[in-house]
């Protein structure tokens, strides 16, 4: 199950999604009623064990062969989706990782987001003032932004202040893949998010934020080697 981040569209997974299908993995993406002002977290969990629907028939009790891999703001989608769908693994991509309790919107400030971007710029030498081509698509190729282009999505505000309700992470591997030329969310802030909240290092594979496009085949195997 492969859950879209802000926009909610599942088109930046089809990349990875064809490789996975091609090495034998029933992989499939869900798009989210990201654009709704009056959707949140509840309705994209909702989305998101709907897509699941009939696979879910005939499990037996104890079986759990769905794997959750959740990119960006999906991430606070996948605490939800867990506690209803019998779930053998979770795989953080480029996440916005959850503590319990938290909302998506205060996630920037509690894990200093703006610091470690702006940090990071200047570090490696791109600007520090946001915008798209930089943050997002300094790294996809020209023909994919061409198709890009007639695919935006805007995401309301919906799901910002929603709280994430889980107790804690559940009694199954629980892993993290982060771009190592991410500049929206900078690899050392993913470092860091992901050793003080699943206390493990993240899988570093190439790529920037929209890695599933820049870099579909590497993130693919590196979701591959879980699975």
């Amino acid at each position: 199950m492969l859950i879209p981040g802000a926009g909610g569209r599942a088109w930046v997974w089809h990349l990875v999604e064809a490789d996975l299908r091609q090495r034998g993995y029933d992989a499939f993406a869900v798009d989210l009623p990201a654009a709704d002002e009056s959707k949140g977290l509840p309705a994209y969990a909702d989305a998101v064990a709907g897509a699941i629907g009939d696979r879910a028939i005939g499990w037996a009790i104890g079986d759990a062969p769905v794997t959750i891999a959740a990119y960006s703001l999906g991430a606070f989608t996948a605490p939800l989706v867990w506690q209803r769908v019998p779930t053998r693994q979770v795989i953080f991509v480029n996440a916005m990782i959850p503590r319990p309790g938290e909302t998506p919107g205060a996630w920037w400030d509690n894990v200093g987001w703006e610091q470690a971007r702006t940090a990071a710029a200047r570090r490696n030498g791109y600007s520090p003032d946001f915008d798209l081509d930089t943050y997002f698509l300094h790294d996809i190729p020209a023909d994919l932004r061409q198709q890009m282009a007639g695919r935006d999505a805007p995401q309301s505000p919906g799901p910002f202040g929603d709280v994430c309700e889980f107790d804690g992470w559940p009694d199954v591997p629980v892993h993290a893949i982060a771009g190592r030329d991410d500049r929206f969310f900078p690899v050392e802030l993913q470092r860091q998010v992901a050793r003080e909240r699943l206390g493990a290092e993240p899988d570093i594979v190439p790529g920037g934020h929209l890695a599933a496009l820049s870099r579909p085949a590497e993130l693919a195997a590196a979701l591959a080697r879980y699975l």
